[in-house]
């Protein structure tokens, strides 16, 4: 098996690509779906139809498969490499993971509630909502990359950094939009 590593790793990266790919798309159709619910009849109606429709297809045909085999693929990696779980960064690695697929579940439970027409959230929260995958991303991705030559303390307040530039900048998008709501 060991001899397969790199294709498993290989289609492991490919499914979390796509998994995210649904993550950062389907809060833009919540989005859409929110403001859609908004709208006076017959636009309503038909925006919200299409719009459940694009966001059912996109998570159960693209980001609940590819959610299910990047994860199945990671363990095959950890069960041919299983040394991997004694290094300290794979423990904060696999902690963001967890962060992830709460992040994926907490997503499920919005996009069933948009899909029988309950809308609990606003199209400004969704929008902060929106910015949990590419925190994740970003943390995940340094500390694969960089590994043990990482400082945490730089590494939590970089994370930390990106996090408010990522809110002021939705802040910012936010008056704009205010101001002209076609931008």
């Amino acid at each position: 098996m060991q001899e397969y590593y790199n294709y498993i790793k290989a289609l492991h990266l490919i499914f979390v690509i796509t998994w995210f790919a649904g993550l950062f798309y389907i809060p833009r159709l919540f989005i859409y779906q929110i403001e859609a619910s908004q709208k006076p009849s017959p636009d309503k109606e038909i925006l919200g139809n299409q719009l459940k429709l694009m966001a059912k297809r996109l998570w159960y045909i693209i980001t609940w498969p590819s959610a299910i085999l990047a994860t199945t693929f990671a363990i095959c990696l950890l069960i041919l490499r299983p040394m991997l779980l004694d290094l300290p960064w794979m423990h904060v690695k696999l902690g963001f993971v967890v962060l992830l697929i709460i992040y994926h579940l907490k997503s499920h439970q919005i996009f069933k509630q948009l899909q029988i027409g309950v809308v609990t959230w606003t199209s400004n929260q969704m929008r902060l909502w929106n910015e949990g995958a590419t925190i994740i991303l970003f943390a995940v991705i340094f500390l694969v990359i960089v590994r043990d030559a990482v400082n945490w303390i730089y590494g939590v307040v970089g994370i930390l950094l990106l996090a408010i530039l990522l809110m002021l900048g939705i802040k910012f998008y936010k008056r704009i939009r205010d101001k002209n709501p076609n931008a």
